[in-house]
């Protein structure tokens, strides 16, 4: 099996800026990876493009097989991002903004009540979304994703918002996926927290990958899966 993330030389414009300018990325099935970097190095332009909401404006690339310069479409349903908005619409309720969500993906809707005791927030499912504190809301983005069940999950700062709990039950989830072999990109300027939970870390500068180095998380090498490096 082939990498679920396979960029060369990757290059994204905003205009006549290139946000991403030549990237080179692999990701193996199963890998938590964490972007590093300042802000404006890449990383949300990264994950929005991984995502197929950016387009590739030069060089290759393929995530779970989709051709990105041919196929974006098609990750929509088979790829969850976690962005710094919650994307909830204010007058339906927690539990109504999951189940529209992940029906919108095509997803079952027979998960949204376990997606949120997940998070911890069955007890606001029938509250309106807009008195929910600014961690709730990340916590609702985190159920809309564990309800819609994706093969490749993006997060962009996770942690953002988020009290002790919340970190907490993020880590969980982390650690869940990676025993579950589902494969994980995030973007955190915790790396304090984060880095002990992955399997490595790349950092990005202007737009390219720079540096890369292990995570506190083992490589636990499958059965016919290529070496990570």
């Amino acid at each position: 099996m082939g990498p679920v993330v396979d960029l060369h030389h990757a290059v994204v414009l905003a205009g006549r800026y290139p946000v991403l300018a030549g990237l080179d990325l692999q990701v193996q099935s199963g890998e938590i990876l964490l972007l590093e970097g300042e802000n404006g190095s890449g990383k949300t332009s990264l994950l929005r493009l991984l995502a197929g909401l950016l387009p590739l404006s030069d060089g290759s690339g393929s995530v779970l097989g989709f051709d990105l310069s041919k196929d974006r479409a098609s990750l929509h349903r088979c790829v969850g991002l976690i962005g710094h908005g919650a994307g909830l619409y204010d007058q339906l309720s927690v539990a109504e903004n999951v189940t529209f969500q992940v029906r919108a993906a095509h997803g079952d809707s027979a998960r949204v009540a376990s997606a949120l005791e997940r998070v911890g927030l069955s007890a606001k499912a029938d509250l309106p979304a807009w008195k929910l504190s600014a961690g709730q809301r990340r916590r609702c983005s985190l159920a809309i994703t564990i309800a819609r069940a994706p093969e490749l999950w993006l997060m962009d700062e996770p942690e953002a918002g988020l009290d002790e709990a919340g970190r907490r039950i993020l880590i969980s989830l982390l650690d869940e996926l990676a025993s579950l072999s589902i494969p994980v990109l995030l973007s955190s300027h915790d790396l304090a927290t984060l880095r002990p939970h992955v399997h490595r870390s790349v950092k990005l500068a202007g737009g390219i990958t720079i540096s890369t180095q292990p995570g506190g998380r083992p490589w636990l090498k499958a059965e016919g899966a290529t070496d990570v490096s």
